[in-house]
């Protein structure tokens, strides 16, 4: 039987514990050759340490598959652009992207500081876009020498932080909400060259959520990161090619494709602002109603 991304290509970042590791060990089960990306932070982004990333390779090839150690820093430029040069200098080739890569500096909004932002933007929201460019160059100008589209995938991640909102983690919601934002537009922007673009929304616990929420046995058992993995790898085959733009709530028990921003309740224009009270009183009640919060605070 032919394996669902034989002979594909894959980068995942921030491969080395959690949800990436099980991306990149489920990729390579599928046939994926794999560019295991991981600079072994802890969960803050200090520190480094190649031991994570280089068992994932290890436990890899003991299964019969393929794969390669990659230590470079997403969050910077030229680091991003070696990575995606690591992959075709390797393999020959690239076929999908895997931004998994993520630190939490969690702080309360008038708490937290300057660096504290800069680091988890940097990572999470600079760190996609950096090798999501850097690979989209490359496909473009494959795409362009061939004459062709080139089948090629960017799977981003998001989170709940970012699309409901979470007290404490302005930072990482915010950096989330953006990466939601990237995916929509950079899939309207690459389609033309055969390249999709898609993002999850994962549920699992890991050591970045450990901590943030009690959970019972049978939900954490729900939460296992592998059944967060085979959207991903379904994502990363040629299977998915039509669908692209789309962020899908994964893990937890649930696979869903989430809906954005649509206009709700509305009225016509209203050019005096002393009349707007009621009027938005109204708009929001009318809201809330259609959401079916009836009065309750949004999670």
């Amino acid at each position: 039987m032919t394996k669902l991304c034989e002979g594909r290509v894959a980068i995942v970042t921030g491969a080395g514990r959690g949800i990436g590791r099980e991306h990149a060990l489920m990729l390579a089960a599928e046939g994926a050759k794999v560019v295991v990306n991981d600079i072994g932070a802890a969960a803050d982004g200090t520190g480094r340490d190649a031991s994570p990333a280089s068992g994932v390779v290890a436990a890899i090839r003991a299964a019969g598959g393929v794969a390669v150690v990659n230590g470079d820093d997403i969050a910077d430029w030229n680091g991003a652009k070696r990575l995606v040069d690591h992959a075709v200098g390797e393999f020959g080739r690239l076929d999908v992207l895997v931004n998994n890569a993520g630190i939490l500096r969690d702080r309360m909004l008038v708490n937290m500081t300057e660096a504290e932002w800069d680091a988890v933007i940097a990572v999470h929201l600079k760190g996609s876009f950096a090798a999501s460019r850097h690979a989209a160059a490359y496909w473009r100008d494959r795409s362009k020498a061939l004459g062709a589209p080139v089948d090629a995938r960017i799977i981003n991640t998001s989170s709940s932080s970012g699309l409901f909102g979470n007290p404490g983690q302005a930072n990482y919601g915010a950096a989330k909400a953006g990466i939601a934002a990237l995916t929509i537009i950079a899939a309207r922007e690459l389609r033309r060259y055969g390249i999709t673009v898609n993002a999850i929304m994962p549920h699992a616990q890991t050591r970045m959520t450990e901590g943030l929420r009690s959970h019972s046995p049978e939900a954490l058992a729900r939460r296992d990161p592998r059944f967060v993995a085979p959207i991903v790898v379904w994502l990363a085959s040629l299977q998915s090619r039509e669908v692209t733009g789309r962020v899908f709530e994964a893990g937890g028990g649930i696979l869903a494709v989430m809906e954005g921003w649509h206009r709700g309740p509305n009225v016509d224009q209203v050019a005096d602002p002393a009349l707007l009270g009621p009027i938005v009183g109204d708009l929001v009640a009318r809201a809330r109603r259609n959401a079916g919060m009836d009065g309750r605070d949004a999670d």
